[in-house]
């Protein structure tokens, strides 16, 4: 009989930011791989004594498969421990099919994406009313070409908020790619490099125009969070569109307009 093998998201550093199910699946397991390039090692401190621990950091594709299905064979849970979300930017997908092929059954348990905890150490909020109410994930093609349809410069185009992943090192390329959509040169950017990461963690501010040199200017160059987007700084603008929500002239389920008790 196989054990499970559970894509756990670590969250985006602070190993506290694990869920709770993360942690309860990491209490009773008996292996955990974790990406150690990205994963801070104390995010395996709740596994109990005699645990397997390996870091993945230099193993391929085709080890940490082998592995996972080896360790499934032995343990009733195994975990295999991701930073942020498995969805994101993971490589779930490529995992799952040999475990499927192997008989081995797994599960997915979400987390904390960086982008989320970016802009929570930034202060910043990715929608606002009238402003903006789309966030597009993203990245900027490098090795990974994007597929047709999906350059920065197309998304860009509907200037709405743009978190971008594993492009930090592509900044002039972001630069000229917002231009080219439209994008002004006073545009508000924030990077956020090590988000939650305790004592690690820094955010640079800036704009279209100085976000590239500013970041150099702080050394920035891997593990970092891109965010370009209009409502960034909102909480220092004169004033902003309300939320309807909590308009008192608004009617939802849970509370009557004052209009109508006025009226009534």
């Amino acid at each position: 009989m196989s054990g499970t093998v559970w894509f756990v998201g670590a969250g985006p550093g602070d190993p506290e930011l694990i869920t709770v199910r993360g942690r309860s699946l990491l209490e009773r397991a008996g292996a955990v791989l974790y990406a150690g390039s990205l994963v801070d090692r104390a995010a395996t401190r709740w596994t109990p004594d005699g645990c397997e621990i390996r870091d993945s950091k230099g193993m391929t594709l085709d080890a940490i498969c082998t592995w996972l299905i080896d360790a499934a064979s032995c343990h009733e849970t195994v975990v295999r421990l991701q930073t942020g979300d498995p969805g994101l930017y993971g490589a779930l997908t490529e995992i799952s099919r040999p475990l499927d092929a192997a008989g081995v059954p797994w599960a997915v348990v979400p987390g904390v994406s960086s982008a989320m905890a970016s802009a929570a150490a930034a202060g910043e909020t990715l929608t606002l009313p009238e402003v903006t109410q789309t966030v597009i994930l993203t990245r900027v093609a490098g090795r990974t070409p994007m597929p047709e349809g999906e350059s920065l410069a197309e998304l860009a185009a509907h200037h709405c908020t743009l978190c971008l992943f594993l492009s930090i090192t592509l900044l002039d390329q972001i630069q000229r790619d917002l231009r080219t959509a439209g994008w002004a040169e006073e545009a508000p950017m924030v990077v956020v490099h090590k988000a939650s990461w305790p004592g690690r963690e820094t955010v640079v501010r800036g704009t279209l125009a100085d976000i590239a040199e500013r970041c150099r200017a702080e050394g920035i160059d891997h593990q970092a969070m891109v965010i370009a987007s209009p409502a960034l700084g909102a909480r220092h603008w004169p004033d902003i569109a309300r939320s309807k929500l909590y308009d008192p002239d608004f009617s939802h389920r849970f509370r009557r307009a004052r209009t109508r008790e006025i009226q009534q």
